[in-house]
């Protein structure tokens, strides 16, 4: 079974900016396999009366792209703070303590939660910071809509079902002028959001307004290393996702470049031995072979039926051996087996990256391909536990499905 390869490393392009929403939709665009636990854990977390959320495909500049927004009932979908965010307030709305166990309370996929709530803890120390109090006498007014808190519980999905992943970011568009917060005008970016995005490089593109959010700065810093030059690899993924502001003369969109690395072969010196065997029974030459196998320095051992000499059926052994056992190796072969000669040569083999995960009596062997895709397989001998041969593919085939 072979399954798409397993991001590296991701590059967010912020052509038009970052918000919470954008990195959503671009991520959801780029990695669609994402969406069912996204929308999973934001069941768990949005009750019935703050509406579905929405994944839909638009259009920006030209460009089709998705958008993340919330859908209330009997009206259209939508998202307050698009790329136009009202911002966070110490005197109204919502606890930051508050918004943490309301995280916390709800059955999100494992590290859900922990992600979500390292995104709020970051922008919850900028703003104590920004307005001198405690980080636990922020209150946010955007997260008091669920929304907002919906964008930092989705990103944390997100994050989490991708596990490790090396991330770098564009120079990001530093936007200019005032934007309206509970605080009254403030210069952009914000003051929290500056402090969020501080060692990032921001650029200049001429065009005004609030290209990073709050939120979008949080998750940035959260997954970014400032001084990570952007990544590469093979390219396997993009997407691209939307905010809600119209820009001039270019796209508003946040775009998701997903690598895979490269598999390194591995190439290693092997000794082969090999001879034939024409007057051994089918029984001992079963448990020759068995023992064989289970010699110190064996690799692999086959046995191919062939012609011998004056056209007799006979059984020929081809052992890998580990250099340097080759003598104990030969001494085995001679000690349990009829022949009385044996040939040796040195070969070099590859070998593709692989490894064994599961429970340990239903191990699956992944396999990395050159191009970046996995071979995944059942261990066969954690198969024996089926009674037939249908019962063992069955169970192969559900676990190599997991």
């Amino acid at each position: 079974m072979t399954k798409t390869p397993r991001l590296s490393a991701i590059h967010l392009d912020a052509v038009g900016g970052i918000a919470g929403d954008m990195f959503v939709a671009g991520m959801l665009d780029a990695l669609p396999h994402l969406e069912r636990g996204v929308m999973a854990d934001l069941a768990a977390l949005l009750p019935a009366e703050a509406g579905r959320p929405v994944l839909s495909v638009g259009e920006s500049g030209g460009l089709r792209v998705r958008r993340f927004g919330l859908e209330a009932a009997g009206h259209a979908h939508h998202h307050h703070h698009g790329h136009a965010h009202a911002h966070h307030d110490h005197h109204h709305g919502t606890s930051f303590a508050a918004l943490r166990a309301r995280i916390a309370g709800a059955r999100l996929s494992t590290g859900t939660a922990e992600a979500a709530i390292g995104i709020l803890t970051l922008l919850a120390e900028a703003e104590a910071k920004m307005h001198g109090v405690a980080i636990e006498a922020v209150h946010f007014h955007e997260l008091a809509d669920w929304d907002s808190l919906m964008d930092v519980v989705a990103a944390g999905s997100i994050v989490a079902a991708l596990g490790p992943v090396d991330w770098s970011v564009s120079a990001l568009p530093r936007g200019a002028g005032l934007v309206k917060t509970q605080h009254g005008l403030l210069p952009v970016p914000a003051p929290a959001t500056a402090e969020l995005l501080a060692g990032f490089a921001l650029r200049d593109d001429g065009i005004g307004g609030e290209r990073v959010t709050p939120t979008g700065a949080a998750i940035v810093k959260f997954l970014v290393d400032p001084a990570r030059a952007p990544v590469s690899g093979r390219l396997v993924a993009s997407g691209m996702g939307a905010g809600t502001r119209t820009l001039p003369g270019m796209p508003n969109i946040l775009r998701v470049l997903g690598f895979a690395a490269e598999a390194k072969v591995a190439g290693e010196s092997v000794v082969v031995i090999s001879f034939e065997i024409d007057d051994m029974t089918g029984e001992e030459i079963g448990i020759a072979a068995e023992r064989l196998r289970a010699t110190e320095g064996v690799l692999d051992l086959v046995l191919v039926s062939v012609a011998g000499k004056k056209g007799r059926p006979a059984t020929q052994f081809q052992l890998l051996v580990r250099p340097g056992d080759e003598d104990a190796v030969a001494r085995t072969c001679l000690l349990q087996t009829s022949t009385i000669g044996l040939r040796l040569r040195e070969e070099k083999r590859m070998i593709l990256p692989r490894s064994l995960a599961g429970d340990p009596d239903a191990r699956i062997k992944r396999v990395t391909r050159p191009d970046g895709s996995e071979t995944i397989k059942a261990e066969s001998d954690d198969l024996a536990v089926g009674d037939t041969l249908a019962e063992r593919r069955g169970l192969a085939r559900r676990r190599e499905g997991q």
